[in-house]
Parts: structure tokens; sequence; C-alpha cells
């Protein structure tokens, strides 16, 4: 377990060293513990929960079931989902059956097709982002959190063997989407802090301004690859933290509506479904 100073877990989270060294002294972060006068806290330690910040139903229900294994519910039905659609937007071709086979199973299960490694490794990665957005959804959103969905998602791919390629860390080339062109790397950092705090700096979200938060980042688009699947684990995150109900954007909602407020409205309505089947207030 790698372990931090109160220091480096100050800045990775843009707190005071005060609030987090009171934080360790009161018992509120996890695994963090005095060696000497030190304190040193696991690395991937989660901030705690904002006592003001009531979960949601959802979140609850999501936490409950991630934590407990149990299969069959909202927590399992929502990592094939959004894993399947997040990853089929950006080419993969593992079907959704096989989606569901990996999670259940660790196993790719009988094909007759050759399968992109890359293709299985983000799949199992996405799950793991999936489970730090619910483990983690009220902390706010910052650069480190950001980095840290990427270095999941693209940890042991073949773009993590490629030296210019910065997994979990901002692009070192420029880079386009869609043919337009996106922030040079070397402004990436001062959009991207612009843009954040301009966003945590409001005291209640709505689904409008995820969205727009959404937008802004598609355009900045920090990372070499992976912004797309990096950008909607942030939209389903923020979703969560806020009580908002969250939505799973297929490829066909995307291609059909063409503009991004009426597709996750469209793909909100969808999820409104699946909590309306698991008895899930929202």
């Amino acid at each position: 377990m790698d372990l931090v100073s109160v220091s480096q877990f100050a800045q990775q989270h843009d707190l005071p060293e005060r609030t987090v060294r009171n934080w360790c002294v009161s018992g509120k972060i996890d695994g963090a513990i005095l060696v000497g006068k030190t304190w040193s806290i696991p690395a991937d330690a989660s901030l705690p929960r904002k006592s003001k910040l009531k979960a949601s139903p959802l979140l609850k229900r999501l936490r409950e079931e991630k934590e407990g294994k149990i299969s069959g519910g909202i927590y399992h039905r929502t990592q094939i989902d959004l894993t399947y659609n997040s990853n089929h937007i950006e080419g993969c071709r593992l079907t959704h059956e096989q989606t569901r086979f990996i999670f259940e199973t660790n196993t790719i299960g009988i094909t007759d097709e050759s399968i992109n490694v890359d293709d299985i490794v983000e799949t199992t990665n996405h799950f793991r982002c999936i489970d730090l957005i619910i483990d983690r959804a009220e902390d706010k959103l910052s650069e480190p959190f950001i980095k840290e969905i990427h270095r999941i998602l693209k940890t042991g791919t073949s773009d993590s063997l490629k030296s210019w390629f910065n997994v979990g860390d901002y692009k070192k080339l420029p880079n386009e989407v869609g043919g337009k062109a996106t922030c040079p790397p070397e402004e990436v950092h001062a959009r991207m802090k612009a843009l954040l705090s301009a966003y945590n700096a409001k005291t209640s979200k709505s689904l409008e301004d995820i969205i727009d938060l959404h937008q802004k980042f598609e355009a900045i688009h920090p990372f070499q690859d992976g912004n797309g699947r990096v950008g909607r684990l942030i939209m389903f995150k923020e979703c969560l933290a806020n009580g908002i109900v969250p939505f799973i954007i297929t490829e066909e909602l995307k291609l059909f509506n063409g503009y991004l407020t009426d597709t996750c409205l469209s793909a909100q309505d969808n999820y409104k479904v699946l909590l309306d089947y698991f008895k899930i207030k929202y």
C-alpha cells in the first residue's frame, strides 16, 4: 500500500494541511497511521463523507450492492451497461454479452472471433473506474481525481507502453476530436484548473451544469486518448454526488439525437426505467 504525507494528500485534493491533519487525528481518514509525530495516509484514501450531504437512495443501493457483492441488481446492471456502451462508442468490439461475461466470471468465454487484448483490459479497467466513482462520489472533482480515472482506465493497455502517451497525466502531443482542434498540451493544466474552479464554485449543480462541464472538458480533450470514457464517468459521478438521476449514453441515442442535452435526457429516461424496476426512489 502506497502512503503519502499530509502535505502530499492535501495538495492532491486541494485542501489545507491543517484540515487533513485534523481528519487524521479524529480518525476520519481510513488507514491513516501516526509514525512518530508524522501522519502517513494511504494514497488512495477517500475523503470523509460530508455529513450535510445525504447520499441518494441510488448511491446508497449502489454502495450496498457493491460491498455485499450482490449480483442481479442495479450495481450489476450499471457496471455492465455503462462499461459496454461507453467502450462501444469508442470502437470496442466486445459484445454486451461478452462484457457481462467478463464482469461475472473474469473470463471472456468461448468465441470463434479474435479478440483485441486492449478491449478486454479496458473493459476490466472500466469496471474499476465505476467502483472508484461510486466510492468517492461526494469527493470534490479535482485534477488528481480525473487523472486517477484515466490512469486506471489505461493501465496495462498497449497505449501504456508508449512513452509519449502519458497514462494518468495530461497529453504531451496535440490531438483532434472529430477533425476539430483541441487545447494545446501546454495550456491543458491552466484550462482544466479554471474549468474545475468555476464548476466547484457552484453551491449546487444542476444537470445542465454537469452537461456544460462535459462539453468544456471534451473541448479541452486533456488526455491523449480515453477522453470520452473519462468524461462520461465524470458525468455519472457528478449526478450521483448531486442527487440527479444519472444516465448511460448509447451509440444509438448519440447518433439519433445529435444534441448532447437531448441525448442525456433521453438516456436519463431510460435509466429511470431501471430505477423503477429495482424500486429505487429518485
